[in-house]
């Protein structure tokens, strides 16, 4: 008879159980092991061990496992503790953009003392409050929701002080870019700030799909929503949306979530 050990292990981050047939963990996306062993299975297809799966299972790889009243589990990480609470951070960022846009709109006065248009001169705080200067509807909701999305994702990995400093220095950074750039520069609201988010989020399913590993995320969706993202600032009347601002925004959030992948592999 088969025993309860050989039918599930045991998340060290999590405490989850789940199978040990697989690479990461799909409550809290663990990294449990590099590569996944294979199935005892006669006359089966041999099928790639990497998989995508739609942005449901992407949702459900990093949902918090449910709270139990017993004690926690021996190897649980002190990272986990972000997994039982709501992402506060990702809530105050998206509510500051919103109530940024319905202020704009009732006093457009606000506006130009909060976004990039010409050079900064003196007004150096602008790289951190343009992030929240939106002009037309349309564009504020595509960057919050894409906010929304990946800050809570991040938040529950990573905790909120990453998700901050990614928004911020994705933004900054995207918009200081321009400013070196173009003589007028125009790099308004969260696009560079969401890429960050975004790209620090498919970083590690972009490793994983490099080495040929296990992977759940649906890179084919982030890439749609980078791609509507990016394309934005060539439609006229998103004008106030830079795209170099974005991409420099997404290589920043690339690069912090490839070291925050192996940072986290490393203390496996």
């Amino acid at each position: 008879m088969t025993s309860g050990a050989d039918l599930f292990v045991v998340c060290k981050q999590c405490g989850s159980e789940v199978s040990p047939y697989i690479t990461e963990c799909p409550y809290c996306g663990h990294r449990l092991r590099r590569r996944a062993p294979k199935l005892p299975r006669a006359h089966a297809p041999t099928r790639s061990p990497r998989r995508r799966a739609g942005i449901s299972a992407l949702l459900r790889r990093s949902k918090p496992a449910a709270r139990t009243g017993g004690a926690p589990a021996r190897g649980r990480s002190r990272v986990s503790r972000w997994e039982d609470d709501r992402p506060y951070a990702t809530i105050v960022l998206v509510a500051a953009g919103a109530v940024s846009w319905i202020v704009f709109h009732a006093e457009p006065s606000i506006y130009p003392h909060m976004a990039i248009i010409g050079p900064l001169g003196g007004d150096w705080w602008k790289l951190f409050t343009s992030e929240f200067a939106y002009a037309y509807g349309f564009y504020a909701f595509l960057a919050l929701v894409t906010v929304a999305l990946f800050g809570w994702l991040l938040e529950q990995r990573h905790g909120p002080a990453v998700v901050v400093a990614l928004f911020f220095g994705g933004g900054a950074t995207g918009a200081l870019a321009a400013c070196a750039v173009y003589s007028v520069p125009l790099a308004n609201g969260g696009n560079a700030a969401a890429l960050a988010l975004l790209a620090a989020w498919a970083a590690q399913d972009l490793r994983a799909a490099r080495t040929g590993a296990y992977y759940e995320g649906d890179l084919l969706g982030v890439a749609a929503i980078a791609a509507l993202l990016l394309a934005l600032p060539f439609a006229r009347v998103f004008s106030e949306a830079s795209w170099l601002a974005g991409v420099v925004g997404a290589a920043f959030g690339l690069v912090v979530g490839l070291g925050l992948d192996r940072t986290a592999e490393a203390r496996a």
